[in-house]
């Protein structure tokens, strides 16, 4: 007897299955679009052109990053439960 019989083959069933889409990143991109957001991305972005121009500093752009992601996860949270199932 062969080995072939005695272990059963299991395929899965291929379903067309719905693309899944995370809604929290569809909101982060439309969040980062609001004029608030803009605005910290655009401090955030002048800090790190500061930063980059030199060759050696202690500063960090980390406050300005921090700042950002703040804005745009409260942004974010007013619709992302409302979206969940």
């Amino acid at each position: 007897m062969s080995k072939k019989n005695i272990i059963p083959v299991v395929k899965a069933e291929e379903e067309a299955e719905e693309e899944m889409v995370d809604p929290q990143t569809h909101l982060r991109e439309v969040c980062s679009q609001k004029p608030d957001a803009q605005n910290h991305w655009a401090k955030y972005q002048e800090c790190n052109d500061r930063v980059h121009s030199r060759s050696q500093t202690a500063e960090t752009c980390e406050e300005e990053l921090i700042d950002y992601l703040h804005v745009l996860d409260k942004c974010v949270t007013k619709d992302l439960f409302k979206r969940l199932k």
